[in-house]
């Protein structure tokens, strides 16, 4: 028998400004209406299957205000105004923000809500109130609904005939229809947390909790853990050791936990897996018995690595697949490979594949374990992110997660198990545990990089503010210290620096200030200067994209004929792009060149790799170059005997399979290179029309690598200005 422990990990960051009570950005909300529902709710459907969810407190409270609807924030307020009362800044807000969504799967499938997307354009931030003017008070109104719509739970959409009424009407929305939108919405966020109790109650999943305000727990007992993984690293100008705080933020989950479910956590998710020795005697004091990390801090406690085989299998499963005592505290470690599985790889596979692929790689573990092992039962722990990975997914997920569900709770040899359940007898000892967090086995995204420091010392400062004002009056303590454990969040580091990034990055480092201004305004003190000024110094990763300086008249050969033929193109450097989302085993694909130009008529594309093309794709591979503007359109290269067989696939408006489409003059060869003439006729393009496309490499239906990894290489298409007309990358 294999027994598997499956952990989700719900969690979002303190949103809300104390001060104003405004909730800056709307994802407890909105995920709330498609995910922490839905997630729960869905094994009522399987109840043999058992699985264990860990519920942020810094979440939870936001869940609780939003379901009093006494939580707003203004993507709610202005989605609710009436359309036609909308102020002209107010309008290009909603244009601006009312499409933060997955295209793919939460966008295009709506024809409505697509069309309101090409009607803006590429007219977003700034440049919103421009097509503002383009879009009606009807328009607007639909906008107003369809933001909210797509993010309703799938099976809630199912069986509420409100929303099926809505979803079917498509356009033309009412008043009326918004505020029957807002009653779901009501309905949806007041049945959150039951679902969690009641699933609990019955003994099918384990409620587990991570510190209050998800903090770095190592970090707020004493930064300086940060060298034991970079001993050479630089830090913030004075260290921080209140290990206090971090005893009150797990005390604080603790209490919030009894209040809202009747009964004491067994375990803790210590936020991002972080762990060292100093947290241990801390989460046993608070009364857990288990806390989970990464496998890589397993490796480097036991001072070795662990390995996996070509078909990604570990060959080391004796030591990772069962749980140790660190101290008082049992610990589980989650396979990284498996787990990312879910959260990164099968969003692009199909449901069945998908579950079918994971089971096996399950069973393999198992008996690769009883062989290493001398038999016995092996513990996996899958544990991962439980809400952002579903946007990417066919049916939010939900047809994958059914599919796994079902195999997990009929096969005759895996039993699905609980964190507690996993981690009730301990195998092994260790009596160390190596520093470190989920990401990289380190500290870095949260305190390496100069922006982090500058933070942490802000912190450091407001902190000792804190401690000097012991004479205030308390209910000025209470609101400051308040403000403090806020700022202590894990979220606010993990937007600074050049490692992570996103449009919300301006908005995270004002509210981390905010909420230490609030912190010395409650005390009374003056507030630093440097609290009105953003940390921010570097922007997100810059694309690898050279623009193309001059037409080209490539031969389509799939050799390098002359050094010639390309000069003048574009070029994207797939070796030095990086992503911002981090899987364990990244590594340079496969395609280590894409350069992209054209002559007055036609898009030409080349793709190198580290040997020739020929020789790495395989017959079941693919090369598409997928457009997503104009949208719908594929082009597929595979290589044949007699040389490569190109095609032009479309997806209709309405959704569904891709279609062949007639498109005459494409051509494309496979050698050394590959290279690929695309007429912009077949596209529907004409002169300073935009065009935006991605190559992919893929096998079957799954996909291998795309690039640029960041977003799409983007031109006009060009007229007689060219070279001087306008380039974006």
């Amino acid at each position: 028998m294999t027994r598997v422990a499956i952990l989700w990990h719900m969690h979002q960051p303190f949103y809300q400004d104390l001060r104003t009570g405004e909730h800056a950005l709307p994802w407890v909300r909105l995920h709330a209406l498609k995910d922490y529902w839905g997630m729960v709710a869905l094994l009522r459907e399987f109840p043999g299957v058992r699985v264990t969810f860990n519920l942020v407190p810094s979440l939870l409270v936001q869940l609780e205000a939003y379901a009093r609807d006494e939580a707003h924030d203004r993507h709610l307020a202005l989605g609710l105004k009436p359309a036609g009362g909308l102020t002209e800044e107010e309008r290009a807000f909603c244009i601006d923000q009312f499409f933060h969504a997955h295209r793919p799967r939460m966008i295009d499938p709506y024809p409505r809500y697509r069309e309101l997307l090409e009607l803006r354009g590429n007219g977003a931030g700034a440049g919103a109130r421009a097509p503002g003017s383009q879009f009606s008070t009807d328009d607007l109104r639909d906008l107003q609904v369809w933001h909210k719509l797509v993010w309703i739970d799938a099976s809630w959409q199912a069986h509420d005939p409100r929303v099926r009424a809505i979803v079917e009407k498509g356009r033309g929305f009412s008043e009326e229809d918004k505020a029957t939108l807002r009653a779901v919405e009501l309905e949806l966020l007041r049945a959150v947390i039951p679902e969690y109790a009641a699933a609990a109650s019955r003994g099918q999943v384990e409620l587990s909790t991570s510190p209050f305000y998800h903090p770095i727990l190592p970090l707020l007992c004493d930064t300086d853990v940060y060298f034991r993984a970079r001993p050479h690293g630089r830090m913030p100008r004075e260290p921080f050791r209140h290990p206090e705080d971090a005893a009150e933020q797990l005390g604080r989950a603790v209490a919030l936990h009894e209040r809202l479910f009747g009964h004491t956590p067994r375990g803790v998710w210590p936020s991002e897996g972080s762990v060292s020795d100093a947290i241990v005697p801390l989460v046993a004091n608070a009364g857990f018995r288990w806390m989970a990390t990464d496998e890589e801090i397993l490796a480097r406690t036991l001072g070795t690595s662990f390995t996996r085989s070509g078909d990604g299998h570990l060959e080391q499963p004796e030591c990772l697949y069962q749980s140790y005592a660190v101290g008082p505290v049992a610990c589980g470690f989650r396979d990284h490979t498996l787990s990312d599985l879910i959260g990164f790889t099968y969003a692009s596979w199909s449901a069945d594949r998908a579950a079918d692929d994971f089971v096996h790689r399950l069973m393999t573990a198992g008996r690769h374990y009883a062989s290493r092992a001398g038999g016995g039962e092996a513990t996996i722990f899958i544990i991962l992110d439980g809400e952002n990975a579903w946007e990417h997914y066919e049916g939010q997920g939900r047809p994958f997660l059914r599919a796994l569900y079902d195999r997990l709770e009929s096969h005759p040899e895996i039993e699905t198990v609980t964190m507690a359940d996993a981690c009730a007898t301990p195998r092994a000892t260790l009596g160390s545990i190596f520093p470190g967090s989920w990401i990289d086995a380190d500290f870095y995204i949260w305190i390496g990089h100069p922006d982090d420091h500058r933070a942490w010392s802000q912190l450091a400062e407001a902190r000792r503010t804190l401690d000097a004002a012991a004479g205030a009056p308390p209910a000025a303590l209470a609101r400051a210290r308040e403000e403090v454990l806020i700022a202590e969040g894990s979220d606010w580091f993990w937007w600074y620096g050049d490692d992570h990034s996103s449009e919300h990055d301006l908005a995270f480092d004002e509210l981390f200030r905010r909420h230490l201004r609030n912190a010395y305004r409650a005390l009374d003190r003056p507030v630093p200067e440097d609290l009105f000024v953003t940390n921010i110094t570097t922007g997100p990763p810059a694309l690898p994209i050279d623009a193309p300086t001059g037409f080209i008249e490539p031969v389509i050969d799939g050799e390098v004929t002359s050094y010639f033929e390309w000069m003048g193109a574009g070029s994207v450097d797939t070796v030095h792009a990086t992503g911002t989302m981090q899987q364990a085993g990244d590594s340079p694909g496969l395609v280590t060149l894409v350069e992209f130009g054209f002559s007055r008529s036609r898009l030409f594309v080349r793709i190198e790799g580290s040997s020739p093309m020929r020789s790495l794709l395989a017959p079941d591979m693919e090369t598409r170059i997928r457009f997503l503007e104009p949208a719908g359109l594929l082009v597929l290269v595979r290589a044949e005997p007699s040389g490569a067989d190109v095609r032009l696939e479309e997806r209709p408006s309405t959704g569904g399979p891709w279609q062949p489409r007639r498109g005459s003059g494409l051509a494309a060869a496979i050698g050394r290179i590959v290279e690929v003439e695309i007429p912009f006729h077949c596209l529907g393009v004409k002169p300073n029309d935009h065009v935006a496309f991605l190559v992919a490499i893929v096998r079957g239906d799954v996909e291998l690598e795309h690039h640029p990894r960041h977003g799409p290489i983007t031109f006009d298409v060009p007229d007689a200005r060219f070279p001087a007309q306008r380039w974006t990358t």
